[in-house]
């Protein structure tokens, strides 16, 4: 990769908020608390959902998947990015940049698919009951979680493959806080044309694909609940979904705004705020949405609780 000066371009800087020397500590400090934050929580759900027997469920079952990869999704965004924040930019090699874009679109691809077996699953439990317990076995969700993790691996060897073809020229410096493709598409020279269409093939075959089996699902969903006499009884079905839809709310508008966009003319600092939403702030609040709005979780989280209490009783 030649520069404009004629010099091999072997690292990247990134320089987020660099430009605010200021913020460097204070944003060090939210941020770490935020990334403890998502480990203990997340790791929290996954621990509680394998003691519980009550949680030994389909849905709980890809909820543990989804909490496992918010968790490693998020360690390869944020370690790198607290030491660009602590020592006011951070040097990556490029070896480096590839292997953290690669981790980030293979865990992101994956998250998406999750998002859209759960909604899969909440169809199959409001609209076919009778017929839940044969299809949702346990060697049908091995294999839709199988398959999530293969198509997120392939997803992120292709996108990283042809990213990293590209002739980057000038300035090395990623004014973004990781390794992702439009900042990187801004440092490029020379025909990104392809690449260009890597992203675009990429935003079709995992956001709006998935995005069209959970608007499905829950439009099924939604004409069963109406269909429910009770205001009760409706409001019941409509709870089990709630803490997903907020968590497909909160994941999906992000990477919409982020990469189903026209990028031209946008600032790095709103590309840079958008892209901490869903590397840093959903990972986090995910655990929390599940156990503060779902009843079975709260109510396993306090038989843990007061286990936890008897055993340290002399």
């Amino acid at each position: 990769m030649a520069g404009r000066n004629g010099t091999v371009v072997t690292e990247f800087f990134l320089t987020a908020f660099s430009e605010h020397p200021e913020w460097g500590l204070p944003l060090f400090l939210v941020f770490l608390s935020f990334y403890l934050l998502t480990l203990l929580g997340n790791a929290g759900m996954v621990l509680l959902i394998r003691v519980d027997g009550q949680l030994h469920t389909p849905m709980y079952f890809f909820l543990g998947h989804l909490s496992f990869v918010d968790m490693c999704y998020s360690s390869a965004i944020v370690p790198q990015m607290l030491a660009a924040l602590l020592e006011r930019g951070a040097a990556l090699s490029y070896p480096r940049c590839a292997a953290q874009f690669f981790f980030f679109t293979f865990f992101a691809s994956i998250d998406c698919y999750l998002l859209a077996l759960m909604a899969y699953d909440r169809y199959l439990a409001v609209c076919r009951p009778l017929l839940y317990v044969t299809i949702m076995t346990e060697k049908a969700r091995w294999g839709l979680v199988a398959g999530a993790y293969g198509a997120g691996l392939s997803s992120a060897f292709v996108r990283t493959v042809t990213a990293f073809t590209l002739s980057f020229c000038g300035d090395n410096e990623i004014d973004f806080i990781f390794c992702d493709l439009p900042p990187l598409l801004k440092l490029t020279c020379g025909d990104s044309y392809t690449q260009e269409v890597v992203i675009i093939v990429f935003a079709i075959f995992v956001i709006p694909a998935c995005m069209v089996v959970i608007l499905v699902s829950y439009l099924f969903i939604i004409r069963a609940i109406l269909q429910i006499r009770s205001a009760g009884g409706r409001a019941k079905t409509f709870s089990t979904c709630a803490s997903h839809l907020t968590a497909v709310s909160l994941f999906f508008g992000t990477l919409i705004f982020m990469y189903l966009r026209d990028n031209s003319g946008q600032s790095s600092e709103e590309d840079r705020v958008v892209s901490m939403l869903y590397t840093v702030v959903t990972p986090m609040l995910n655990p929390f949405i599940y156990s503060l709005r779902n009843k079975e979780v709260k109510e396993a989280l306090m038989k843990a609780l007061h286990r936890s209490k008897s055993s340290g009783r002399p």
